[in-house]
C-alpha cells in the first residue's frame, strides 16, 4: 500500500539513485552517452531524458508542475543537452522530495483522471496506484540505464534500497 512515508522514502531513493547514475554517466563523453546501446529508448541520454519527461508529466498531474509540451514519442529528445538535463534532474528531485514531505493520507486517496496519450483516451485510476507507478517507472528505466552504463565501462554505485544512507535527504 502506498503511504506518505513510503513516498518520502521513494523520493529520497529516487534522488540518491539519480545522483548515482548521473555521476557515473558524467564520466562518459557525450558520444558514449548518446550511443545506441539497445535500450527501449536506445541510449543513456535518451532514457534519462524520457525519465525527466515522465516525472514531469506525472508531477503535473499530482502537484500542478508544468506539463511537458511533447508526448511519449518526443520524450527521448525532451532534454537534448546533458548539462541542462543534469540541472533539471537535480531541481526536480529536490521538488519531488519536498512534495513527498508534504503528503498526507488524504492526498493519496481517491481517483486521478487524465487523458492518456499512451492509450489515446481518458483514464481514471486510484491516485495511490498512479504515485506507485511513477516510482516504479523511475526504477524500471534506471535499471536499463545502469545496465547501459555498466556496458559502457562506467561504474555506478550500489542501488539497493536498504543501503541508502539513513540521513540521505
Amino acid at each position: 500500500m502506498m503511504t506518505p512515508e513510503l513516498c518520502r522514502t521513494l523520493a529520497r531513493y529516487n534522488r540518491w539513485q539519480n545522483l548515482n547514475l548521473y555521476g557515473a554517466a558524467s564520466t562518459l563523453d557525450d558520444t558514449a552517452r548518446r550511443q545506441d546501446r539497445g535500450g527501449f529508448f536506445r541510449s543513456i541520454q535518451e532514457t534519462l531524458s524520457h525519465l525527466v519527461w515522465g516525472d514531469q508529466t506525472w508531477m503535473s498531474r499530482f502537484a500542478g508542475w508544468e506539463k511537458p509540451a511533447v508526448g511519449i514519442p518526443g520524450s527521448a529528445a525532451f532534454m537534448p543537452l546533458w548539462d541542462e538535463m543534469c540541472a533539471r534532474r537535480a531541481e526536480m528531485d529536490g521538488k519531488l522530495v519536498i512534495w513527498a514531505d508534504t503528503l498526507e493520507e488524504p492526498d493519496l486517496a481517491g481517483e486521478l483522471a487524465w487523458f492518456s496519450g499512451a492509450l489515446g483516451r481518458d483514464v481514471s485510476r486510484p491516485k495511490a496506484m498512479c504515485v506507485m507507478h511513477m516510482f516504479n517507472h523511475q526504477t524500471h528505466h534506471r535499471g536499463q540505464v545502469h545496465a547501459m552504463l555498466t556496458a559502457a565501462g562506467a561504474k555506478p554505485s550500489d542501488t539497493d534500497l536498504f543501503v541508502m544512507p539513513e540521513d540521505f535527504s
